[in-house]
């Protein structure tokens, strides 16, 4: 799951926002852990800023940290609520744009909930709702 908000842990490095999801796996070794959390950060552009804390972040960064730790225990479906929320036009393009590379070199689905016309028409299906209700595009 992909927050609106980020929800990464302030006190946290990026590394250790990342690695957590696997810490409560618990399946992994630390060289295995260490491996998959650097793959993702430098897939995100991320990699220089792994032992900055997330509070330190800017809201794009933020957002690929976000993208990084739900990608990180190889799921293959992503819910991410309003991904370009709290971004900049630029930047929500690019995250929009990392998402499409990861869907398709991952074979990771993602599913937005989005009001934002830009992310949908960026989409390969939309889906819409009213009231809860299916509605005909």
């Amino acid at each position: 799951f992909i927050f609106q908000s980020f929800n990464l842990f302030p006190v946290l490095t990026v590394f250790q926002n990342v690695e957590f999801p696997l810490l409560i796996q618990g399946t992994f070794t630390t060289k295995e852990r260490a491996d998959k959390v650097e793959a993702l950060l430098e897939e995100v552009g991320l990699s220089a800023q792994k032992n900055q804390r997330a509070n330190e972040l800017s809201g794009g960064q933020r957002q690929r940290v976000a993208i990084a730790r739900a990608l990180v225990t190889t799921p293959k479906i992503v819910l991410a609520d309003e991904p370009t929320a709290n971004l900049d036009s630029s930047t929500g393009e690019r995250i929009i744009e990392l998402m499409k590379k990861i869907n398709k070199t991952h074979r990771t689905t993602f599913i937005f909930s989005t009001h934002d016309p830009q992310v949908m028409e960026q989409a390969s299906r939309v889906i819409r709702l009213k009231d809860g209700q299916l509605v005909n595009p």
